[in-house]
């Protein structure tokens, strides 16, 4: 076909921009096309310039952006034209599904009032025509209880459930073009099934070409028609699916493709996430690579509980807004009677899909919450009955890396500040040089380089901002990390290097850990045992391996079917179980 035939066309996009330090360029030279009706998938690490090549390309780049090259939408130039033509094209023609939904939706406006000002302001629609096509759309979407839905805010939805409305807010206006960046990185393989199911039902219907921007290859393998792989704002590969997933040609193509954990394939294949970064230029500490395998020491003697949890409840009344005096508050039974131990040394991994319980249950042993009923026994003694100052003193030895890491790090504050704080509190006797030092340190090794000191949050990629989460939650070297999600932002071999760091710790210090994920093939190869929730309750607990190869719950064999793998067959003809529970 000719080039006519593009719907989107791009030729040699260069994105730089202007900074104290000199010009900074994210993407160079880089061109392709879509047309109507496909999907492009397009893939690198963190900092390759994925999610700066389509803001250039949707207006929304900062004002010392520098832009050269072209963009044609229908033949209509995209780039360096004035707001009010763009305005006609976004939402209208092109529509964006952001990374972080929870950070795109107004926390101050309901959901359905965010909806109707997008028909409003591109369909010109009657306040009751708008209504009335927002709740249609989130039914689409699958979002039960649509019209109840309209009027909660962002917070009382799930992280799945969010991502949802970004879709329904994206596909209002039934634009030709859909950008989703990152639509599935925090959601568990479940939710991100459905997520990927719906999208292909909405392509369909509606003819939509999709670009997708992800680190997941799995995700790439199950969706995309086509696919593009940067690395350092440079094209190194394009190519069919098939192509690229079966006959890769370039180093950096193969070594992300070797880098993947793959719930299909032996342990031995997976020592490539050690070793990847021998493979792929990296930020990250070159002693990383290989001295640890990720493979747990199952012959390790963990006799020792270092941590209790005993039957934690923790419930919610609901009173529904403007309910009667004398309404009875619903009962939200977020955990319900959970019990497990932790030994010393280990790491028990939780899964489970969203809502489950699983960050509700860890926010109880962290003290961020106070449980319902049960115990949460720490070397002899009972977390739940802590006072302020008593959490204060024991916080130093129980450390969290939280879910999301923009929402954790002070927007205020630099890196080194941020990073800082903790040996502020804990070590007021070191010098500022001392800590300083012990910054840059940490930094270095979890992948940062530590001259980033002086920047703040925003001025990081969603994957550098855990990485600066993960380096605070270490600094002051722990017995336990409770880690939320620590490497759903993070690409492959920067994954592979945070948990490879996260074992290396972990032997050094007989550090134990609760790894909370939705990926459940990082689960595998980082844990000793798994606990698996469903609906508050724990419903099946075991060694990783007999968890794995032979699940006896109908819910985990459910779970470990919706895991994506970078294999386009094996996803085409690939069959997820529905749990009913």
């Amino acid at each position: 076909m000719s080039s006519t035939d593009n719907l989107l066309e791009v030729n040699n996009l260069t994105v730089q921009f202007s900074t104290p330090e000199g010009i900074v360029t994210a993407v160079n030279n880089l061109s392709f096309s879509i047309k109507q009706g496909e999907t492009l998938g397009i893939v690198g690490e963190s900092g390759s310039g994925k999610s700066q090549t389509v803001f250039a390309l949707m207006g929304l780049q900062p004002s010392n952006a520098i832009i050269h090259g072209s963009a044609t939408f229908e033949q209509q130039p995209l780039l360096n034209i004035p707001a009010s033509e763009l305005n006609q094209i976004r939402s209208k023609k092109i529509a964006m599904i952001f990374q972080d939904p929870m950070t795109s939706l107004n926390p101050y406006m309901k959901v359905g009032e965010q909806l109707i000002e997008v028909l409003r302001q591109h369909n010109a629609m009657s306040k009751r025509q708008a209504y009335n096509e927002s709740v249609a759309m989130l039914e689409a979407v699958k979002i039960p209880n649509a019209i109840q839905r309209m009027n909660q805010y962002p917070h009382e939805f799930s992280g799945g459930m969010c991502q949802r409305v970004m879709i329904a807010m994206a596909l209002l206006c039934k634009p030709q073009l859909l950008i989703a960046d990152e639509p599935s990185t925090a959601l568990d393989v479940t939710v991100q099934a459905q997520i990927m199911q719906l999208l292909r039902e909405l392509q369909s219907e509606f003819n939509t070409a999709i670009i997708m921007i992800t680190h997941d290859l799995g995700v790439v393998a199950g969706i995309c028609d086509n696919v593009l792989v940067m690395q350092n704002g440079e094209m190194q590969e394009v190519g069919s699916a098939d192509d690229i997933f079966y006959r890769a040609q370039h180093p950096y193509t193969q070594a992300l493709l070797a880098a993947v954990p793959r719930l299909d394939k032996d342990v031995e294949n997976l020592q490539s996430l050690v070793t990847v970064s021998a493979s792929i230029e990296s930020e990250a500490e070159p002693e990383l690579t290989p001295k640890t395998n990720l493979e747990p020491e199952k012959t390790r003697d963990k006799p020792t509980a270092i941590l209790d949890v005993q039957d934690i409840k923790v419930h919610f009344s609901i009173v529904k807004k403007n309910a009667l005096p004398w309404t009875k508050p619903n009962n939200l039974k977020a955990v319900d009677g959970v019990s497990f131990q932790v030994m010393a040394g280990e790491t028990l991994g939780i899964v489970g899909e969203s809502g489950s319980g699983k960050s509700t249950l860890a926010r109880a042993i962290i003290g961020l919450l106070r449980p319902t009923s049960g115990k949460v026994i720490w070397n002899g003694q009972d977390l739940t009955q802590f006072d302020k100052q008593e959490w204060l003193a024991e916080r130093r030895n129980i450390q969290m890396i939280f879910q999301d890491p923009l929402g954790s790090l002070n927007p205020r504050m630099t890196v080194g500040e941020i990073v800082a704080e903790p040996l502020k509190t804990y070590h007021p006797e070191l010098s500022r040089s001392e800590r300083k030092e012990q910054v840059q340190a940490i930094m270095n090794k979890v992948g940062l380089q530590p001259n980033l000191i002086n920047r703040y949050p925003h001025e990081f990629s969603g994957g550098q901002c855990q990485r600066i989460g993960i380096a605070r939650a270490l600094i002051l070297k722990p017995k336990l990390i409770i880690c939320d999600e620590p490497v759903s932002a993070l690409d492959v071999s920067i994954q592979a290097q945070v948990i490879n760091l996260l074992k290396k710790l972990q032997q050094e210090l007989d550090l134990s850990l609760i790894f909370i994920a939705h990926d459940l093939a990082v689960v595998k190869h980082i844990s000793d045992r798994v606990l698996v929730m469903y609906k508050g309750n724990k419903v099946e607990m075991a060694d990783v391996e007999q968890l794995y190869t032979a699940p006896q719950h109908d819910y985990t064999k459910a779970l470990l079917s919706a895991v994506p793998i970078p294999d386009p067959e094996i996803e085409r003809n690939k069959i997820v179980l529905e749990y009913i529970g």
